[in-house]
């Protein structure tokens, strides 16, 4: 990767989904826009907030689809990340954004 752009895996397609009330919601369905989880598979020489192996939250709008070994990944700047998730083992509560 170069500059400031990050590859990501995305953590779920865009298929169907099951609220927490247990409905089936169908892929088709018209939804408010929402942010993504994904994982860094890649990252730029310029890229200072993440590293590879971090979840983030991206918007699914801000996103370029680039196809690698027949696995779809999406190319993102740093800048269109909304937060990063990563692991606390210094005896914290758990996942911190």
């Amino acid at each position: 990767m170069l500059h400031d752009r990050i590859l990501i895996r995305t953590a779920s397609g865009p298929g169907e989904r099951t609220s927490r009330g247990g409905i089936l919601i169908p892929a088709t369905a018209e939804v408010a826009k929402r942010l993504v989880w994904g994982e860094v598979q890649g990252a730029g020489q310029h890229v200072r907030s993440v590293k590879v192996g971090d979840r983030v939250l991206y918007s699914p709008e801000d996103q370029y689809e680039v196809e690698i070994g027949g696995e779809t990944y999406l190319v993102l700047r740093e800048r269109d990340l909304q937060a990063v998730a990563n692991e606390s083992s210094s005896g914290g509560t758990g996942l911190y954004l």
